[in-house]
């Protein structure tokens, strides 16, 4: 399974608010709920979620074997 707990991590130790994501990134709402329920997301997605916080894929997501 593919866990998003690491974004979360990144963004509060980088000081990004989620609303700083929408509003400056133009994140949209429905890739945060997706994020936020562990649902896929796109390679295309996951690469400018690292270029928008500056970090590496791992920053990110981590598989953790079910």
């Amino acid at each position: 399974m593919i866990s998003y707990e690491p974004f979360y991590k990144t963004l509060q130790q980088k000081g990004i608010s989620t609303y700083k994501l929408i509003n400056q990134f133009g994140v949209s709402r429905s890739l945060l709920d997706r994020l936020k329920h562990n649902k896929p997301i796109s390679t295309v997605t996951l690469n400018d979620l690292c270029t928008y916080l500056d970090c590496q894929v791992s920053d990110i997501i981590v598989y953790i074997k079910e």
